[in-house]
């Protein structure tokens, strides 16, 4: 019985010892990686409660992510104890402040410029003109980022300089993000600069046009910086709902006729609001903006 049970292990082991080598496996044979179900199901629950536009109840999340009720109950209680989730007297729920801190946290002024890079690009192949990305800086404004229009005419704006905000379409629509009392106080440090025959420099002008940006999410800059420029520029926004940067693009006057002002910034909001939803923004529709000039004669 022994004889028979080691000739019977013998011919195993030569027959695995007979058998080809396999062709070694290439990385894209490789199995998928194993997901765990858990994870899966709390990040269903995150992604429901970020995608709604009000606070979900327990049945709301349940028929949403398609898990059993007690399923759901016993992970979202996780998620509030770690603070990633937050429940209401109502037992409606919310993100929590655990997951803006952990975004906030991994986000910089780079990550802003990789993720906006590709949008402004986009917009200067559609458009032809050049595209800047803009944040707050002191009492002005900063490029932080830019894409070259395709003709050989165009902006010599650099990044990194610095420019007035209250004659730029980037710096109107970074001051429509202000406080009521932070743009009383930028608008008490004037006397502001006339740099072309069309700068506003009056603050109660100002202050309907900053108020007209902000109702509209759109601005221009009708030469008023630049004697041969026009712009246009509109909000990004994060998931935070707040204003982060201004995205635009400017071009000469000769070819951003007044004609095209209405066209191009309904492609510089789409495509902002783009990068804002990248960066977890919910967008709204908002009504485009006309330059002053430009409604005058729609009125006529």
């Amino acid at each position: 019985m022994e004889t028979t049970t080691q000739s019977k292990t013998a011919q195993i082991k030569g027959s695995s010892r007979a058998k080809p080598a396999g062709k070694a496996r290439r990385p894209d044979d490789a199995p998928p990686a194993r997901r765990v179900q858990s994870l899966e199901r709390a990040f269903s629950i995150l992604e429901a409660i970020a995608g709604s536009s009000q606070l979900m109840s327990l049945a709301d999340l349940s028929r949403s992510t398609g898990l059993h009720t007690s399923t759901t109950f016993h992970l979202i209680k996780t998620l509030i104890v770690l603070g990633y989730v937050v429940q209401d007297e109502a037992k409606r729920y919310r993100i929590g402040p655990r997951l803006f801190m952990q975004a906030a946290g991994a986000f910089n002024e780079v990550e802003l410029v990789n993720l906006a890079t590709p949008h402004l690009q986009r917009l200067a192949e559609e458009t032809g003109e050049t595209t800047h990305l803009a944040v707050r800086a002191d009492s002005g404004i900063a490029v932080i980022a830019k894409v070259d229009a395709r003709s050989s005419i165009r902006s010599s704006e650099r990044v990194g300089i610095v420019r007035p905000a209250y004659c730029t379409a980037i710096g109107k629509v970074l001051l429509s993000a202000l406080s009521k009392q932070d743009l009383d106080a930028y608008l008490r440090r004037g006397p502001f600069e006339a740099y072309t025959p069309k700068t506003v420099t009056s603050p109660a002008a100002l202050r309907e046009e900053i108020k007209r940006v902000a109702a509209a999410g759109l601005a221009y800059d009708d030469a008023e910086f630049n004697h041969e420029l026009r712009c246009i520029a509109a909000p990004v926004r994060n998931f935070t709902q707040q204003t982060i940067a201004a995205f635009g693009i400017s071009g000469p006057v000769w070819r951003v006729t007044q004609k095209d002002m209405q066209r191009l910034g309904a492609r510089v909001a789409a495509i902002a609001n783009d990068l804002s939803r990248d960066l977890g923004f919910r967008a709204q529709a908002k009504k485009t903006a006309i330059p002053r000039d430009h409604r005058k004669r729609v009125r006529s």
